[in-house]
């Protein structure tokens, strides 16, 4: 069986308000043209999810409304373990999953350094490393269960950052 994993870092946010706190940001137009991109750019290549996990923070909600317009409905739950989550965490509650495709929306490094982790051999994409504001990446995985996953064991399926689509 295949499961499916959708790693997204939140689109541009912009730091306008300096009282605003962190977890309160919000996408800067930038952003939302982005997570619009990513959203249609998912639909035309067949990657809804049927769970979205995301960080509860105003800026992966906003990112999530953008990308969600285009998709199907997905099971949506908004967490604070997800707020500049660390990879392990994220993976943790991944692991309690046993839905087919997975899409998590975060936060860097945490997203950026689970989904190196979790790709099996090396990618070419010049911002993989990066993995700038909206960048995402799909992941297969030969596996029954989410908590069989192990490192470096997802098949890259595809890689893409909104600047390549807006």
């Amino acid at each position: 069986m295949t499961k499916r994993l959708i790693l997204m870092r939140h689109a541009k946010s912009g730091w306008d308000d300096p009282c605003l706190d962190d977890h309160d940001r919000v996408l800067t137009e930038r952003g939302r043209q982005a997570s619009d991109a990513i959203g249609r750019w998912m639909a035309t290549q067949g990657y809804a999810p049927a769970l979205l996990l995301s960080s509860s923070s105003e800026r992966t909600r906003e990112t999530w409304a953008g990308v969600a317009q285009h998709l199907g409905d997905a099971l949506t739950e908004f967490t604070s373990q997800l707020y500049l989550a660390a990879p392990g965490k994220m993976l943790s509650l991944l692991q309690k999953r046993s839905e087919g495709t997975v899409m998590m929306l975060g936060h860097n490094p945490g997203t950026a350094a689970l989904a190196a982790g979790l790709v099996e051999g090396g990618v070419t994409h010049p911002k993989f490393r990066q993995y700038p504001s909206g960048a995402t990446t799909v992941l297969d995985f030969d596996i029954e269960n989410w908590s069989d996953i192990q490192p470096s064991s997802g098949r890259l399926v595809n890689f893409v950052v909104p600047r390549e689509l807006v």
